[in-house]
């Protein structure tokens, strides 16, 4: 109720009422001082004190009338309860720069269409977050919809310089101007309650509660019939009010908070790019948080001479935020200080130290290793400062407080003595330490001696321990920079070790990379060199999947000198195995052939089986890229039977699909198939997604060569999915090419064109010239295939050229293929003969039975071009017998063919031996 409608009332009242005494007088002063109060209005007591004095000179000098010889006129000039009731309209003022919230405004509106009886809705939210500003917003909408009255009650449970007002004085307020004098007023607060709700009954009235304690001192408001809308705002989650719709008010999105700030500071020239940027930015250091922007954006508001730029660098450079949100005797500081006043001591203290927390949320077994406190009751206390909007639940049993409410709880905690910040921070750092070892005993295949040993009940499994690091991973990597800006030299190192195994299988790659930067400066500077080597092996790891090979190669090696300078064989074998695998992608088979034989023959000696498998894996892979596929089986066979027997899921998985690669190269398209869904599967149940990616990239490639393009998009796309969501470049690149690969099967050549020049602009990034010539052979094939032979020409010489210097016989006999079909295109018929017999002696150098059967069809084409029918149906029958072994794509369009060329060169009615099956061709 504002001043001026005070003013009216009481004006009203005494003017037309009979005062009979100085004690009617008092009354009359002290319900204006109730009805002030609650306006939040100071009355001015020298003016009502002369305007009462007015309201009774004739009264001076007579004696008090008994109150039943009151004439019938004196009585009816008294307001009647229900004109009393029906005057009361004490909405404050509307809030014009009301912004956003449309979504929330509609809840509340669409409540009062649908009021039927009394409806309650309670908004609840953290201090500053607008509650108050959204109720006086939606009641001034819907004043209209309650024509007897609209009341607006401030309970002041947060009030600075308040006491939160008591339900029995506030119901008193409201009965004044209904019952007449005080005496008449129940003195209980059961009968003032039951009194009010009488008074409500068959009414339609809005009763917004503004700021309420709990549920304590609202139930006594609230009306029991009629036709009554009541709005309730409270910073806690008012639970106990069952009958109440609650609406959990969050800070403004984004684009609302910017919209705020920018109406705020009343100026129109926030247009451009520059301001928008800085606005952009400071509103989220406000942490979108209404109050916040409110007294941010009023600064710039009252000081016309600042520019949007100079605030903006003052507010970002700034270390203390929240000394820097203020106007006059409102800060946010001091909306959080009330709240955090309300609290027992012991809830303080875990809110101070919730301020320590490194990183950005916080669970029930962090709080109780923080607070030292069992978790049962940790679990209590995460639950009332949730109620109480100190913290929010990002996700079942995951609690982080606002940005502004951390950084008040941080000041706070600076009161507490260093050394118990000390001991609270130790306990948390170990809580995630110890946790994390435990974890990886699970994730990785020969842990460290520190995880072996770490156990934990709760994470007693490959997908508890999984979930857990995925939960925690932002936690753990701030508790690692922690401890480095702390100078924790030896918790860096452990934190990083056991994180090593999942951040390699799940990523990000850069974050994992920062992290054992972190390690190996730290064991450089305890002077630790085998915590130095483990470090740079496992950047080096990392360098590696980032394809940063030459940086992959110069760590492994400084990681394998320090493990001979040590003597330490386990560690020396380990790197060996590392420098073997990144030199098997720069294509030095050589070198890489000798590191693992050597790292096989150290793992053997020492009996680490673990170590033997990988060795084994790495190396069969080795001899696969080197076309010696025996002994490329043979090996993934030893490795896959060693991690069977050693439970190593993973490593099974790999083996198995390393095994498939050499089951697709020697033609046996349903066996590669077959163990890439096994392998897919493995890793889908483990939650590897690299090792899920590869596989499903793999299987796409299987499904084009065997003619169901169509069924290739969708392994392919979740294959590319899970490249970027690991930042796996090279593996995106794999992916982008087979999806190119199957839209050129099925006729979208535009498509086809744009993925595979994504892939080959990706690849060349990365220098990975085998994977770049394989792109250039399709792209030159796509090009082929849409007429422009130039273009094509250019790509598939510049592909054969590539597979020439890298000694890739079978992905020369590709390029060479391809370079048949369109010389064939364009009429060249020798040149294209020529090129298809060079390709046909390469695949008996290196078996490659889909370019034998490639370079057989060609050869039969060019024989029928030039007349030689015989020559060509030889030609063709054997490669439709390579086709139909394979199972390949070709096979449909050249039994077509050989069918044509059967009919062209044997007489009607005459049989001809079938083509050739299984067993091979009988060309001459």
């Amino acid at each position: 109720m504002s001043a001026q409608r005070v003013n009216d009332w009481v004006s009203d009242t005494a003017g037309r009422a009979k005062v009979p005494s100085r004690g009617s007088s008092e009354q009359v002063w002290a319900l204006v001082r109730l009805w002030s109060h609650w306006a939040g209005e100071v009355p001015n007591e020298p003016y009502w004190r002369a305007l009462l004095d007015r309201a009774q000179p004739a009264e001076r000098g007579r004696a008090t009338a008994p109150a039943d010889t009151r004439s019938f006129r004196d009585e009816e000039r008294r307001p009647s309860p229900t004109a009393m009731v029906s005057s009361l309209r004490m909405l404050p003022r509307d809030v014009t720069t009301f912004t956003g919230r449309n979504h929330e405004l509609d809840r509340l509106v669409a409540a009062a269409r649908s009021t039927r009886g009394v409806t309650v809705r309670t908004v609840d939210g953290m201090p500053g977050v607008g509650k108050t500003a959204l109720v006086t917003r939606a009641a001034h909408l819907l004043a209209d919809r309650f024509p007897d009255g609209q009341i607006f009650i401030r309970l002041h449970a947060h009030t600075p310089g308040q006491r939160p007002a008591e339900p029995a004085e506030v119901l008193a307020g409201l009965l004044a101007p209904i019952v007449g004098p005080a005496q008449q007023i129940p003195v209980d607060l059961d009968s003032r309650a039951a009194l009010w709700r009488g008074h409500l009954s068959g009414r339609r009235m809005l009763l917004v509660l503004d700021d309420a304690v709990d549920h304590v001192q609202v139930e006594p408001l609230l009306p029991a019939v009629g036709d009554c809308l009541v709005l309730v705002t409270s910073r806690r989650r008012l639970i106990a009010m069952e009958s109440a719709t609650p609406l959990s008010l969050e800070i403004l999105p984004q684009r609302q908070a910017v919209e705020l700030f920018t109406r705020l500071t009343h100026r129109a020239d926030t247009d451009s790019n520059s301001d928008a940027e800085m606005i952009d930015q400071m509103v989220r250091l406000c942490g979108r948080l209404p109050l916040a922007i409110a007294l941010l954006a009023g600064r710039l508001a009252h000081h016309p001479a600042w520019s949007i730029a100079e605030l903006a660098a003052d507010f970002i450079a700034t270390r203390d935020r929240l000394d820097e949100l203020h106007a006059g005797d409102r800060t946010v500081a001091a909306a959080f200080e009330l709240s955090y006043r309300d609290l027992p001591a012991d809830r303080q203290r875990l809110f101070r130290r919730i301020g320590l927390h490194p990183g950005p949320d916080i669970d029930a077994r962090a709080t109780a290793a923080l607070d030292g406190i069992s978790l049962a009751r940790a679990r209590r206390e995460l639950e009332a400062l949730y109620t109480d909007h100190l913290i929010d639940e990002q996700a079942p049993g995951r609690y982080r407080p606002h940005d502004l409410v951390r950084e008040y709880a941080r000041i706070l905690t600076t009161r507490d003595p260093a050394e118990d910040r000390e001991r609270a921070t130790a306990r948390l750092l170990d809580h995630y330490q110890h946790r994390a070892e435990a974890a990886d005993r699970h994730l990785s295949p020969a842990p460290s001696p520190l995880s072996a040993s770490a156990t934990d009940p709760e994470l007693s499994s490959r997908e508890e321990a999984l979930t857990w690091m995925h939960a925690e991973r932002a936690n753990l990597f701030a508790c690692a920079d922690h401890a480095a800006a702390t100078g924790e030299h030896s918790r860096v190192m452990r934190l990083a070790s056991a994180m090593t195994a999942f951040l390699h299988q799940e990523g990000p790659w850069q974050q994992a990379a920062d992290l054992q930067e972190r390690a190996v400066t730290a064991a450089t500077r305890s002077g630790d060199l085998r915590g130095q080597a483990s470090a740079l092996t496992a950047l080096g790891h990392v360098r590696l999947l980032t394809n940063e090979y030459a940086a992959a190669i110069a760590l492994e090696e400084r990681a394998l000198a320090l493990y001979r300078e040590l003597g330490d064989q386990v560690g020396e074998a380990r790197a060996l195995t590392e420098l073997g695998r990144v030199l098997r992608l720069v294509n030095d088979y050589p070198a890489a052939t000798g590191h693992q034989r050597t790292a096989l023959a150290l793992q053997r000696s020492l009996g680490d089986r673990h170590g033997e498998a990988e060795a084994l894996t790495e190396l069969g892979f080795v001899r696969y890229r080197t076309n010696d596929y025996a002994e490329a089986a043979e090996l993934q066979e030893q490795a896959l039977t060693l991690y069977w027997n050693l439970g190593d899921r993973h490593g099974e998985a790999g083996a198995l699909s390393r095994l498939g690669f050499v089951r697709f190269r020697t033609g046996d398209y349903p066996a590669a198939a077959t163990l890439q869904d096994r392998a897919r599967l493995i890793y889908w149940e483990l939650g590897a997604r690299q090792g899920e990616a590869n596989v499903l990239t793999e299987l796409g490639h299987i499904e084009i060569v065997t003619g169901r393009h169509a069924r290739a998009d969708e392994p392919l796309e979740r294959a590319l999915a899970l490249y970027q969501d690991l930042g796996d470049r090279h593996g995106e690149a794999d992916a982008l090419t087979e999806l190119g690969r199957a839209q050129a099967s099925a006729g979208n050549f535009a498509q086809a064109l744009s993925l595979l020049e994504q892939a080959l602009a990706q690849l060349r990034q990365l220098g990975d010239h085998l994977h770049e010539a394989y792109v250039l052979t399709w792209l030159g094939r796509v090009r082929t295939a849409t007429g422009q032979h130039p273009e094509a020409a250019g790509l598939l010489r510049q592909a054969l050229s590539l597979r020439r210097e890298l000694g890739d016989a079978r992905g020369e006999a590709e390029a060479l293929n391809a370079l048949g079909d369109l010389l064939v295109e364009t009429a060249d018929t020798a040149g294209a003969r020529s090129r298809y017999e060079e390709a046909l002696q390469l695949t008996t150098v290196v078996p490659n039975p889909l370019e034998e059967g490639r370079a057989l069809e060609g050869l039969g084409r060019c024989h029928e071009l030039s007349g030689a029918l015989s020559d060509a149906l030889t030609d063709t029958r054997a490669a439709v017998g390579v086709y139909r072994r394979l199972g390949a794509a070709e096979a449909e369009p050249a039994e077509a063919r050989l069918a044509r060329l059967t009919r062209a060169v044997r007489p009607p009615g005459r049989e001809h031996p079938p083509a050739e099956g299984p067993g091979g061709d009988q060309r001459p």
